[in-house]
């Protein structure tokens, strides 16, 4: 059976929490992991924030009851990768969480996580939904997502990084396009951290040209911003999330299916 009908089989009709990237605030998270709706935790647990350990512990507990699932994140990556010995460029942000996780209060922490960060999911379906931490690709809805601690190929570049031009931005980070929003089908709606688009502290929608749309739930978590999560109902198979905009549209202002602001600011 494949990762996504496994989840699909593990929601069973139960509503959804979308919830951003982490990094670390583990408060913000408590909140948005008490609910009674299954959540979907799009990746960056670790990192930049006060506790990225009780990131991690909290998440594990979520999992072990059958109430959510994560997708990795270029970050969760990094870490694991550090944890295995695995060739990357080490900084002063992953040496932090490393050495956090590392401290002997933290034991049961360093025991379970990189078993957890080597199940994790790098993409999901779910019906017309995908969930993924960096960008879609059309290859994301015919293949199952392969694990994420090894090598790159070049639809798990896009799961983990985005879609990169080779070029590095004034702030150091590389630059990225949303060009793979216009290459959502109609009727889907792609789920994503990673990038933190928000102009006004809500998650940012932006409609593409075949008729899909992307939802960037990243509001900066652990880096000054804070933590967003969107309540979604049940799978609906034949109904999009976010129905095609009005010709004037703000792209800008997220909506849900009834035109109303998502909830869980």
């Amino acid at each position: 059976m494949s990762e996504s009908s496994s989840f699909a089989r593990l929601i069973a009709g139960r509503p959804v929490r979308v919830v951003g990237d982490v990094h670390g605030d583990i408060a913000a998270f408590r909140h948005a992991t008490a609910t009674d709706r299954f959540v979907v935790q799009l990746g960056d647990l670790v990192d930049y924030g006060p506790d990225s350990a009780g990131a991690l512990r909290l998440m594990a507990s979520v999992i072990e009851e059958r109430r959510g699932v994560f997708v990795l994140g270029n970050h969760d990556r990094k870490l694991g990768r550090a944890l295995l010995g695995r060739k990357l460029r080490r900084d002063p942000v992953v040496e932090a969480t490393l050495a956090q996780i590392t401290r002997p209060e933290n034991a049961d922490v360093l025991d379970i996580v990189v078993p957890m960060l080597s199940a994790a999911p790098t993409w999901l379906r779910l019906g017309r939904r995908v969930f993924v931490h960096g960008a879609f690709h059309t290859r994301m809805l015919v293949e199952d997502a392969p694990g994420g601690l090894d090598g790159v190929t070049p639809v798990l570049s896009r799961a983990m990084f985005g879609e990169v031009v080779g070029r590095t931005q004034a702030d150091g980070y590389p630059e990225r396009r949303l060009n793979w929003v216009d290459h959502i089908p109609a009727g889907y709606t792609v789920y994503c951290g990673h990038d933190r688009r928000s102009t006004d502290g809500r998650p940012w929608v932006k409609h593409g040209r075949n008729g899909g749309t992307a939802v960037f739930v990243d509001t900066g978590a652990g880096k000054g911003g804070h933590l967003a999560w969107i309540d979604l109902p049940a799978e609906d198979p034949h109904t999009p999330d976010y129905p095609a905009p009005e010709p004037y549209f703000d792209h800008g202002s997220p909506r849900d299916s009834h035109g109303a602001a998502p909830q869980g600011f």
